[in-house]
């Protein structure tokens, strides 16, 4: 007879069917199984004595469930109880199966309930097959692709599609299309789960999902190795999660704190040969840092170009009608960015659906994200009939602007039916916000309303901010706070209230809902602190944000008086659009003196061709570039910890050898130049007048770069009069080049080659190069080259035959008291007109002793004595 479900899973049900034959074995087999498990022995004098029920009672009280079971299996097959094995095959067969229809029930209810758009569904229908490969492969342990104990992060902005990925992925597993035979349970946990406990056990983390909290944890633990752990959200979790590997626990029934557990579990302390599929938004490096193996896998989801027009497609259906759309988004940066996540799409190919319905295709205006959400919600609310009317339609923007900018402000992202009430949406207010997308069902929070994106949050927030509404508090403010909601950078609401100062826009929704923004007043005081940021350089750390301000408002005039109180400017560039908000302005500064630039990610090896993406990048950096030689006030450029490619070099040293280029300072610090770039530098040395200062430092030039550059320095046409070469890989060969340039340069006035691996002999090639009557140099650092004592006595004879030499650094180098007396000794003589010395002490020499030397030999030269 088979045992009942109240049974199968009772040891003592199992031990009860063996005669006494087969139990006296079972207890010799014990005598040696646990130490074929790796556990502690039980006494043979306990198991002699033991029972049916006293058997049971020694196991279950001495290891945890699954191990007692899985020890009893092997027992089992040993004494030829088959009959008892497939009872457990069949109880471990029906767990399975029952907690496929519990994972089911958790997490796709939401999702088969459809909240976001129809086009969704078909959109990852289409994409997520790649992704599953992938997840196939990576997990499957017969493509051996990873080894035990590894981790899959799953990375993706707000909305990037992660969940909906994840539940897809669960769908397949339930239904036996994906890691059939691979896993057995899928254990979901989100971070709100996590982040509302304080202790568990893990047996208690198994147990919540199901019925009574009552898990056949012996059974979900019995292959720990088909057990996949799914964590959302990991960038959510409110803890640190570095921990000392002694505060780990491995009991599965032991109560710890939850960072314990967690961090147990991703240490597989409990549940060794375990998988995990992690979800996260990028930026929570402390996270990706305690967990992130070398062994582990990260899947970006990027909405790549290609990706992007699929969804076009799926949108549209009409062909005709998706190319044009999506060129028309190609060609801006701002749209492309809110086209990166699926329902920002979703929101761009609404609203460019609607306009081309109403009008010609070709006269698609949009150019900025203001202008997309403007003419979203305005479509979304009035265009619905009989949903709103009259003045409802005001009322009822009111409401929704007042709950977006009161959520922003109290860290409420998820709104309760109390938080919709107390900003007076009605039932029926809700419903319609719900229909037309703006509001939808919050995936965190069960019964909660949440915007359809962060972003129509933030746009709905600056229309309150150029509003008279007043201030409300929330219900949900004063419960505790996610991380995720904490909202703590309102620069994107300043973005879109700039955007809604432009008179188009504004009149979008000024006419449609019959009200006045408050734009006149916001004006002035913008362009008042504009004034004070533009008389006080530093005040502004870097101008990006600005500009993307200035971008979302596009009216020429007001954008030029704002640029106009601005002198310098300080760009830290990661992304295209990056690129073309700044071009945007800056070509709009004509005060424009000195620019900083930093650029990384943008510009990488291409091995095969472009994309359009690096094409969209290189035409906005050509723009960059044209402000070089198109800016008449412009005098010095810095470009500092910046990687470009061959083609973005070659495209600003294009620029820089423009004859209308005026720049005299510049500043290539740290962008990775090599000798190949020299060639394209020593032409702008050659052809340019008005370049005066040229900084190479931080850059792996080596000699022969540097022999280059010095072949133009000595070029007639060359009219620079200060070199840094701070750091570039050179040593003692590239001195005689570099002497060349002191001893006939009729330009050169300071020259740095400090930290550089100069050594005694490269040193002297330049020091005896000042002794040359033509010899212009008057300033020369060599910090940090490797000098010793053994150069000062020749240093001090340069000291006096030098006629222009009026400032020398030797900081960092092993100079001790020897060459220091005897470099003071040349400072004391007559002929020395040196005003500036860098001296780094070394040893423990007497002080008087220098003090001495230097006051019997010079009196009237200034010295400073740096040390560290």
């Amino acid at each position: 007879m088979a045992a009942s479900s109240s049974t199968d899973s009772d040891l003592l049900w199992y031990l009860e069917k063996l005669d006494n034959k087969e139990f006296q074995s079972v207890k010799e087999h014990l005598i040696r199984a646990p130490l074929e498990f790796g556990l502690p022995e039980i006494p043979w004098l306990q198991l002699r004595k033991a029972q049916q029920e006293d058997l049971d009672k020694i196991l279950t009280t001495n290891y945890e469930a699954h191990i007692t079971w899985n020890m009893m299996f092997s027992i089992f097959q040993k004494i030829s109880r088959q009959d008892l094995c497939e009872e457990i095959d069949a109880r471990w067969n029906r767990n399975k199966e029952t907690y496929k229809n519990l994972i089911i029930k958790k997490l796709l209810l939401q999702w088969e309930e459809g909240i976001y758009p129809k086009v969704h569904d078909d959109f990852y229908d289409s994409i997520a097959s790649g992704i599953f490969r992938v997840f196939e492969m990576i997990f499957d342990p017969k493509y051996n692709l990873s080894s035990d104990d590894f981790n899959v992060f799953l990375i993706g902005e707000r909305a990037a599609g992660k969940t909906m990925l994840i539940k897809m992925a669960v769908i397949l597993w339930v239904s036996g299309r994906m890691w059939k035979d691979t896993f057995s349970y899928i254990i979901h946990l989100t971070s709100r789960e996590i982040n509302q406990m304080t202790h568990s056990s893990f047996v208690e983390l198994l147990s919540k999902d199901w019925p009574d909290s009552r898990a056949p944890v012996a059974d979900i633990l019995s292959d720990s190795r088909k057990l996949l752990f799914i964590l959302e959200d990991l960038d959510n979790i409110k803890f640190i999660l570095n921990m000392d590997e002694s505060a780990l626990c491995s009991d599965s029934r032991k109560q710890v704190p939850v960072l314990v557990l967690l961090v147990s579990l991703f240490k597989r302390k409990m549940a060794p040969g375990s998988s995990f599929l992690i979800s996260t938004r990028p930026g929570r490096q402390d996270a990706m840092d305690a967990l992130l193996k070398e062994t582990d896998y990260s899947i970006n989801l990027n909405f790549i170009d290609e990706i992007r027009q699929r969804y076009f497609t799926l949108f549209f259906k009409d062909s005709r009608k998706a190319t044009i759309a999506f060129k028309f988004v190609q060609e801006n940066e701002m749209l492309v960015d809110l086209c990166n996540v699926p329902i920002l799409c979703w929101v761009v190919c609404t609203t460019l659906n609607h306009q081309m319905d109403k009008t010609d295709d070709a006269k698609l205006k949009f150019r900025t994200s203001t202008d997309i959400h403007a003419h979203f919600l305005t479509n979304a609310l009035m265009s619905e009939p009989g949903m709103v009317a009259g003045q409802h339609h005001l009322v009822l923007l009111e409401r929704l602007c007042w709950l977006a900018l009161e959520g922003l402000l109290q860290d409420v992202l998820d709104f309760s039916n109390q938080d919709l009430r107390s900003v007076g949406l009605t039932e029926a207010d809700v419903s319609v916000l719900q229909t037309t997308n703006i509001l939808t069902w919050s995936s965190n929070r069960e019964d909660h309303c949440t915007f359809i994106h962060l972003r129509v949050q933030e746009f709905c927030a600056a229309i309150a901010y150029m509003r008279p509404l007043i201030a409300s508090l929330l219900p949900s403010s004063s419960k505790e706070k996610e991380r995720r909601a904490e909202y703590k950078y309102l620069s994107p609401i300043m973005t879109c209230i700039f955007g809604l100062l432009n008179k188009k826009t504004r009149d979008i929704l000024e006419t449609s809902f019959g009200c006045q923004l408050l734009s006149e007043m916001h004006r002035q005081y913008f362009l008042e602190q504009m004034e004070n940021l533009g008389a006080n350089p530093t005040a502004m750390e870097h101008h990006v944000p600005l500009f993307y301000c200035l971008f979302e408002n596009q009216e020429e005039e007001f954008v030029k008086q704002i640029m106009g109180f601005f002198v310098e400017a300080t760009i830290f560039i990661q992304e295209n659009k990056d690129l073309m908000v700044s071009s945007y302005c800056l070509k709009r500064c004509h005060t424009l003196q000195k620019l900083r630039l930093c650029i990384q990610g943008i510009f990488e090896k291409v091995t095969v061709k472009l994309t359009s993406s690096q094409m969209r990048s290189l035409t906005h950096w050509r723009d960059i570039c044209s402000l070089l030689y198109t800016k008449e006030n412009l005098r010095e450029l810095e470009i500092c910890n910046s990687k470009l490619d061959n083609t973005s070099e070659r495209i600003l040293c294009k620029a820089l050898g423009h004859p209308s280029c005026l720049l005299q300072t510049l500043n290539l610090m740290k962008c990775d130049l090599k000798t190949s770039t020299c060639e394209e530098i020593s032409s702008i040395l050659i052809n340019s007048k008005k370049l005066k200062r040229l900084s190479l430092s931080n850059n792996p030039l080596n000699n022969n770069g540097v022999k280059i550059l010095c072949d133009a320095l000595l070029h007639p046409g060359c009219a620079l009069e200060s070199l840094v070469l701070f750091f570039c890989c050179l040593t003692e060969t590239s001195c005689s080049s570099i002497g060349r340039v002191v001893m006939l340069s009729r330009t050169i006035k300071h020259l740095d080659v400090s930290v550089n691996y100069l050594q005694n002999h490269g040193a002297l090639v330049l020091i005896l190069s000042l002794m040359m009557p033509t010899c212009q140099l008057q300033e020369l650092e060599l910090e940090e080259c490797m000098l010793t004592n053994a150069c000062c006595e020749s240093i001090a004879s340069v000291l006096i035959s030098s006629k222009t030499l009026k400032k020398l650094s030797l900081l960092g180098n092993e100079l001790d008291e020897e060459g220091i007396v005897q470099l003071l000794q040349g400072l004391g003589h007559p002929d020395c007109i040196l005003q500036t010395i860098g001296l780094k002490e070394k040893g423990t020499f007497s002080q008087s002793n220098v003090s001495n030397t230097y006051t019997e030999s010079r009196k009237h030269t200034a010295v400073r004595k740096f040390r560290d």
